[in-house]
């Protein structure tokens, strides 16, 4: 099995973060992985993007033209990066800051109310999760066990507090796809 996945958005949106927790949990599976981010200057409000590979095979390169699923959180990664979901793939998407839903009838689109959700918890850091989540349930690439795991390897050991809230927002992100 190989996975090849692009996870979007701004920066600050954690998704950066995102992927690494995802390569860690990969890792913690004993599984092939690469880890490519992609930002500008501008950390915190610029673009920024993730390549991640995770496979039981070994991976030739980290650089990649389509993607088998694209997760994307602003209006700029859907218009850049939904042309290069392959044929089949998945695009998961968060409806806020949306303005044109996808187009594509040969893939499979999820749409997911992560901010919205943060709202109703009354925590914006479990954004990430929520969507880490969604992407779990249509595509469980790696084990949530693992990545509670890769959140103790990423989080700095001041913040572990916070691993219960980050479970707990993976959960609700699988409940918030309807498959």
């Amino acid at each position: 099995m190989k996975s090849e996945i692009i996870i979007a958005g701004f920066g600050g949106q954690g998704v950066l973060s995102m992927g690494k927790i995802l390569a860690y949990s990969g890792l913690i599976e004993g599984k092939e992985v690469t880890w490519l981010p992609s930002y500008g200057p501008e950390q915190r409000g610029g673009t920024a993007n993730v390549t991640v590979i995770i496979s039981d095979e070994r991976i030739s390169s980290p650089i990649l033209d389509s993607y088998d699923v694209a997760v994307v959180l602003n209006q700029q990664s859907l218009d850049k990066f939904e042309s290069r979901v392959k044929p089949g793939g998945v695009l998961i998407y968060d409806s806020y800051g949306i303005n044109r839903v996808p187009q594509r009838t040969d893939i499979a689109v999820y749409r997911v109310n992560a901010m919205e959700t943060t709202y109703e918890m009354q925590n914006a850091k479990a954004f990430n999760m929520l969507i880490l989540g969604a992407l779990l349930k249509v595509r469980p690439i790696v084990a949530v066990e693992s990545v509670v795991e890769g959140l103790k390897k990423t989080l700095p050991e001041r913040h572990h507090n916070l691993i219960p809230m980050n479970e707990t927002a993976l959960q609700r992100g699988m409940e918030l796809v309807n498959i």
